[in-house]
């Protein structure tokens, strides 16, 4: 890959010395070090590393990075992410687009009442691919821990049977990949790429509901591995009796093998997580403060993490400790469980911002709408069960990178900026509220 240019290079310089000063050293070698400057594109600072590191990268540390840029004055508004030698995104990258987190191991699986069935599950399956439970199947509401027992599974594998053959995607990136394959006449590398394995673990398979074509190829796919005996591991966000969209054939055979649920964490589960995330951080902080913070907090660990990383930022930017106190005004109210629907965020945000629905999820490019559209999208992320591709169809038809971006924009902004802060914590508010707020 060509050398960034100087002024990029100076760029990540000086934010990685700032970051460096922030962050513990084993956290800041594993994860910040790895990462190289490619470009300023559409006022964004592109950078690029090995596809497990850059993925977890840009879940939890692209706000921090941000940051660390604005301190130095950075005219970059945040941050991009790019596989080695390519573009702004993987959208179009090989069978290797999906990267393994190291970190989802099962070691790190907090393992609570909610989730003890699925973890004991997935491990058997580690320990002993295509004997045990065949085809497994995971099902419950987005970040409870599907995607790490998944990971886990591959790891496991990767360390202790590495002469095994495994591969883990999601079903969106199985659909672009067949997608491509059509297009450029590449079926039959294709099917060896799914079909020659011993271990096969796909994410998110409601992806597949509508795909006439992608679920016939994932039919035979499944038929073929299934038969050779080799170890199918599937998740979604329903069971696969209400995936009513898809095939039937297809239902059936993931209720083959053995369907297991994954409920929200229970109290003590969401303390522990609070402690691990804390410790693992070099934060000092009160059992109360966790404890206030998991109360207010019981939807998923993805909320329960985001929330965490909203106090620690406010915390380093006020130079206040991360007491209850200041829990109570960053995180106000009490985000618990409750069903929102897309459209009623959608409207909720157009209401905030002053243009109509319809706007918002049209082809409009005027500032106000855009930054509209990049909150419903962030906070239909954060809210609900869909998935990128899911949110992007609600949206115009936009595809998973586009809410991917302005998902990774606004959360990477909103800790610099306090309207935008103030304006998503109110949505929040409201929308977390019964019946929408209504008295």
């Amino acid at each position: 890959m060509r050398e960034a240019p100087p002024e990029v290079r100076e760029l990540w310089t000086q934010a990685r010395d700032r970051l460096g000063r922030s962050l513990p050293e084993a956290t800041f070698d594993l994860w910040i070090e790895p990462l190289r400057p490619v470009a300023i594109q559409d006022g964004d600072l592109i950078l690029t590393a090995p596809a497990g590191v850059r993925a977890w990268v840009e879940r939890r540390y692209a706000g921090l990075i941000a940051e660390a840029l604005r301190a130095g004055g950075s005219e970059a508004a945040g941050v991009g992410f790019c596989a080695p030698g390519g573009g702004e995104s993987d959208a179009a990258a090989n069978e290797e687009d999906v990267g393994l987190n190291p970190e989802y191991t099962f070691d790190r699986f907090v393992i609570g009442a909610g989730n003890r069935l699925a973890h004991a599950a997935a491990l058997t399956v580690a320990e002993a691919p295509g004997e045990s439970y065949n085809p497994l199947f995971l099902h419950g509401p987005s970040g409870l821990g599907k995607t790490h027992l998944l990971t886990a599974i591959a790891n496991y594998l990767e360390t202790s049977a590495p002469s095994l053959t495994i591969r883990y995607t999601t079903a969106e990136s199985f659909t672009s990949e067949f997608v491509a394959a059509l297009h450029a006449s590449g079926v039959k590398a294709f099917k060896r790429r799914f079909r020659d394995l011993d271990v096969l673990l796909i994410d998110d398979v409601q992806s597949l509901e509508g795909k006439q074509h992608t679920e016939e190829e994932f039919f035979h796919t499944f038929n073929a591995l299934y038969e050779g005996g080799s170890q199918i591991v599937l998740s979604a966000d329903r069971m696969p009796s209400q995936l009513s969209s898809l095939a039937a054939r297809l239902r059936d055979r993931f209720e083959w093998g053995l369907t297991v649920p994954i409920a929200a964490p229970d109290l003590p589960t969401r303390l522990t997580v609070l402690r691990r995330l804390t410790n693992e951080a070099g934060l000092e902080t009160s059992e109360s403060a966790l404890s206030e913070l998991a109360e207010r907090i019981d939807a998923n660990i993805r909320l329960l993490r985001g929330a965490l990383t909203r106090v620690i930022a406010h915390s380093s930017l006020l130079g206040r400790p991360l007491s209850s106190e200041l829990i109570a005004e960053v995180v106000p109210g009490r985000h618990l469980r409750r069903e929102v629907a897309p459209d009623e965020i959608t409207g909720r945000v157009a209401q905030s911002f002053g243009v109509a629905p319809e706007e918002i999820t049209g082809p409009s490019r005027a500032a106000k709408v855009l930054r509209a559209r990049q909150v419903a999208v962030y906070l239909t992320r954060e809210l609900t069960d869909l998935s990128l591709g899911q949110i992007g169809d609600r949206f115009g038809g936009r595809d998973h990178s586009t809410v991917l971006n302005s998902v990774r924009r606004v959360q990477a902004e909103q800790e610099a900026n306090p309207d935008l802060r103030r304006r998503l914590e109110e949505l929040r508010g409201v929308l977390h509220t019964p019946e929408g707020g209504k008295a």
